[in-house]
Order: structure tokens, then C-alpha cells, then sequence
């Protein structure tokens, strides 16, 4: 019960590592103010949470006054924020770089940046002294990755932005780091296979994914959840400004 009486915002709340977060945070004792786009993907977490200590909010992150408003009605309800976990993300679609979209690189970095800094912009506010800010990234905001153009930079930017927040903030105790994970077990993977796929099996291709990682196999969900709860809790006191790996190994 590391987080009783905390309380965690996190946007892209109806993902599955959003939802793998909540759940785990919240059995932990926390105030949990889930964010996303569609009411949709809310619903399901929030009928599992139930009333007590939880708050879906409906909001598009690339929007000020949305973030402006999810930030205040997250205070509101529960006091000064002690968690937030900005992790609403879009992959986009797979195409070499001269041949990508130029309305799809705007709409991924308005969703992976912007939201981002908008995020920063709206919760370092009303966020307690001490507080953790978790952002994230992806291994592909570590090295290239041929094909998500718009992805791949967005991931790169924000590391860019935890690196500001984490040196502006660190006087108020305020910690700021992102996580890199690497391919995760979800529907964003599926789609991700999909466009590999060309004429070989759907095992096919996710064996071949699932090769570029040492440990063997994708990550699931509660994995990525399980580091998050590390970086939010006092056992991480002492780390800001950091790129937090949880990727099988694929980086080596």
C-alpha cells in the first residue's frame, strides 16, 4: 500500500497499459484520475475500479483548455496531484519517410508531443512537493526505427521535454523521467504486425518481432505497470532526468 492517500492522474487511461496502471495503483491505496479520449475505452476500468477513489475524465490531449481542464478537475476532486503518468500515445501509420503523410506526422505529433507538453504545461501546477511525473517514450525514442517516421521523432521529443521538466522542477522535489518500453502485448502491436505481415502467417511475423528481444517474448502490460509504480514511489527518491529501459533486452 505504497501510494495511500496519493493521488495519480494518467491520460491515455483506456489503453492497456494506461488500465494495467490504474489497477495497479489503486490496489495500492491511490486516488486514480483516468484520462482518455473516448468514453469507450473508460468505461470498462471504471466499472472494475468502482466510485471509490477513481475519476474518468473524457478530454483530448492535444486541446489546452481539455488539459487545463482535466488538471483542475483532478485538484478539485482530490487535492494537489502526486502522480501523473503522461502516456496517451498514438503510433501512426507505417510508411517510408518520402512517402509519409503529412496530416499523419501533424496528427502524431500533436498527440505524442503536444499532449505531452500540454500535460507538463497543465499538471506541474497543481502537482505536490515530492511529486513523480512519468512520461512515455518507447525505444524508439532511443535509436531509429525505419518506417514511423512521425513516431519515432515524437518519442525522440519527448525526452526533450522530461529533460526541461526534470531540471525547471527539481527544487519543488518534483521527479520527471520517461520509460522506453519495448514491444508490448496490445492491440497497438497487432496493428503494427499487420502492416508487416505481406504474405507471411501472423506467427511469422511475431516470431520475428519477438527475436529482436533477448528475454524472448513481448511485454505485458503489468510489466510497464510494475515500473511506473517504482519511479512513483519513494523507493525511486533520488531519480530524475532519466531514461528508464524496460525492454527485454532489445537495446543491447
Amino acid at each position: 500500500m505504497r501510494f495511500i492517500g496519493k493521488t495519480a492522474l494518467i491520460t491515455g487511461g483506456g489503453g492497456v497499459i494506461g488500465k494495467a496502471t490504474a489497477r495497479l495503483l489503486h490496489k495500492e491505496g491511490a486516488n486514480v484520475v483516468l484520462v482518455d479520449h473516448a468514453p469507450a475505452a473508460l468505461e470498462p476500468i471504471a466499472a472494475e475500479l468502482g466510485a471509490t477513489r477513481m475519476l474518468t475524465l473524457v478530454a483530448d490531449v492535444t486541446k489546452a483548455d481539455d488539459c487545463r481542464a482535466y488538471a483542475g478537475k483532478a485538484q478539485g476532486t482530490f487535492g494537489p496531484i502526486d502522480i501523473f503518468f503522461n502516456n496517451a500515445g498514438i503510433e501512426g501509420p507505417s510508411a517510408p519517410m518520402a512517402e509519409f503523410p503529412e496530416d499523419e506526422f501533424a496528427r502524431v505529433m500533436a498527440v505524442n508531443v503536444t499532449g505531452v507538453f500540454l500535460g507538463l504545461k497543465y499538471v506541474l501546477p497543481v502537482m505536490r512537493h515530492g511529486g513523480s511525473v512519468i512520461i512515455t517514450s518507447s525505444t524508439a525514442g532511443l535509436r531509429g526505427a525505419a518506417n514511423f517516421t512521425a513516431y519515432t521523432a515524437s518519442k525522440h521529443a519527448v525526452v526533450g521535454l522530461m529533460r526541461t521538466a526534470a531540471v525547471e522542477n527539481a527544487r519543488r522535489g518534483i521527479r520527471v523521467n520517461t520509460i522506453h518500453p519495448a514491444m508490448v502485448d496490445s492491440e497497438m502491436m497487432r496493428r503494427i504486425e499487420r502492416t508487416r505481415q505481406g504474405n507471411k502467417s501472423l506467427d511469422e511475423v511475431q516470431q520475428e518481432f519477438r527475436n529482436r528481444i533477448p528475454l524472448g517474448r513481448y511485454l505485458k502490460p503489468e510489466e510497464i505497470a510494475d515500473t511506473v509504480a517504482h519511479l512513483a514511489s519513494d523507493a525511486s527518491a533520488m531519480v530524475t532526468g532519466t531514461q528508464v529501459l524496460v525492454d527485454g533486452g532489445s537495446m543491447l
